[in-house]
């Protein structure tokens, strides 16, 4: 089952079942961040099946509520997640779980500072390799995982997704700041 939404990064595919989201796959490409980012942001469901599982209804509204109104994303439940990769005990399984519970809305982790908190200091590379394989980019944001030296580094969607992502997350935070 698949629910597709436009976004202002274009279109996210969610697929998934009754037990959980499988993968969120980004299509499209982020407008320049100046473009976009004082303007009214919009994200909406534009093809879905009738009746949609409950795990994609509450991805859906995540995400929505990610691009709308972010500071909604901590009050709505988490979808469930239903892939191999997140069940199987391995390293990539315990990097993204620490990345999704311990690094916040608007914060940046550099590779090695992940590493750190997964226990291995020296695992900066297989932290690369952790965040090109997840499978649910955004709601386990991998995009917040930078380089050493603050440059925003690879992602699966372009460098230029990643930068778009991390500008939206610290404009939305300065606002609530406010």
């Amino acid at each position: 089952m698949c629910v597709v939404l436009n976004s202002p990064v274009g279109r996210i595919e969610i697929s998934g079942c009754s037990t959980g989201v499988h993968r969120i796959q980004l299509h499209g490409s982020a407008l320049p961040p100046s473009s976009t980012m004082e303007a009214l942001v919009s994200c909406e469901v534009c093809e879905a099946p009738e009746e949609m599982t409950e795990p994609l209804k509450q991805c859906a509204a995540w995400l929505q509520a990610y691009f709308c109104e972010p500071w909604m994303t901590e009050k709505l439940p988490m979808p469930p997640f239903h892939h191999p990769l997140l069940e199987q005990a391995s390293f990539t399984r315990e990097v993204l779980w620490i990345l999704l519970r311990d690094v916040k809305f608007g914060e940046a982790v550099s590779y090695k500072q992940l590493a750190d908190l997964a226990g291995n200091s020296k695992a900066a590379r297989a932290v690369g390799g952790a965040m090109r394989s997840n499978p649910i980019p955004i709601i386990i944001p991998c995009h917040r995982v930078i380089c050493s030296s603050g440059q925003a580094g690879n992602y699966t969607g372009g460098s230029h997704l990643k930068e778009w992502l991390l500008s939206h997350e610290k404009l939305q935070k300065e606002k609530l700041a406010y």
